[in-house]
């Protein structure tokens, strides 16, 4: 009777385990990703507004990639494993090239969790070397845990934390220039801004810029506990670039930057403002922001998830930067 018992028992969870992989399979099938082109060799995947949830798959991200004569170049690789795999599929409708490289902008969970399908190409992922400690921390392994339950299924108990192939190192030149297929490119380090290892990629042929999250368009942007005095000197230094197009880490591709970037810059300016004020009178954090009068951004996505938390994190690095002014 036990063994009867222990059949039926080990059938039932073949059986269950054979739906649910069925269902996770059907789910990751359900993604579909349109590739939209911006310049002649470069196209990239538009994000939703807003922040990652199940009901939007975690598709809240940019990610792009470059099609040269010997393979391609992948910027980014979206929230999920099954949105790598969407992007591998969308790549192939394009070319048939092989995945050469994928460069992360920065170790965020919604610009890399999708690694894991890249890499399964034979991909080579380059990061900046800063990541590292990110991605050896606890925050790294409590977001893992955290999106496990916020996104399933699409991140669960497969989805795993990739590390880079080739940790780049800047020293003092900030850029760093290879080629493939005939094709120039430029990384260059803008680390330290909105992460410890933000990162941008030029492909200069092509006019074009992939900005990852220096440059949100159409929404609020995620601050936290980015130094956003580097942020805005970083600003700077994309205009330097001159780039005809610039994808953003969220938000539409721009054909006009300095315009676009009007509402990133703005927004972090007020925000520096407003807390720095506080900070000076020594208003506590909750009175001062309430006192803010946010009218100007209030209509923009993801301000009800993110503003609060930009301020506070703007709020303690005003307090740290009129401490090292004493």
């Amino acid at each position: 009777m036990c063994g009867s018992v222990g059949g039926w028992f080990g059938r039932l969870l073949a059986t269950t385990g054979a739906v649910a992989s069925t269902a996770a399979s059907a789910a990751v099938e359900e993604i579909r990703l349109e590739a939209i082109k911006v310049s002649p060799h470069v196209y990239y995947f538009h994000g939703g507004s807003g922040v990652a949830s199940a009901e939007n798959k975690g598709f809240m991200s940019n990610a792009g990639f470059v099609v040269t004569n010997d393979g391609v170049v992948v910027f980014d690789a979206l929230a999920t494993p099954a949105l790598g795999e969407a992007m591998v599929k969308a790549i192939r409708g394009i070319t048939p090239k092989p995945i050469r490289y994928v460069i992360i902008s920065h170790y965020h969970a919604d610009h890399f969790y999708g690694l894991q399908a890249l890499k399964a190409q034979g991909a080579e992922v380059w990061a900046h070397e800063h990541g590292q400690v990110y991605l050896h921390s606890d925050l790294a392994r409590e977001r893992l845990s955290q999106r496990r339950e916020a996104l399933a299924p699409w991140v669960n108990a497969k989805t795993r934390l990739v590390a880079a192939d080739r940790w780049l190192s800047f020293k003092d030149s900030k850029i760093i220039r290879f080629t493939l297929g005939g094709m120039h490119f430029r990384i260059i380090d803008t680390s330290g801004a909105h992460s410890g290892e933000d990162i941008m990629l030029s492909v200069d042929d092509d006019k074009m810029l992939f900005a990852g999250d220096l440059f949100f368009t159409g929404r609020i942007p995620f601050v936290g506990n980015a130094d956003s005095k580097v942020w805005l000197a970083a600003l700077d230094r994309m205009l330097e670039v001159n780039p005809v197009v610039v994808v953003p880490g969220h938000g539409e591709a721009s054909t006009h930057p300095l315009q676009d970037m009007k509402l990133t810059r703005d927004y972090l300016n007020f925000l520096r403002k407003q807390m720095g004020d506080a900070v000076a009178d020594m208003t506590p954090f909750d009175e001062a922001y309430d006192k803010v009068d946010w009218t100007p951004f209030k209509g923009y996505p993801a301000f009800d998830a993110a503003n609060r938390l930009n301020a506070y994190g703007t709020y303690i690095l005003m307090e740290k930067e009129s401490l090292q002014q004493k």
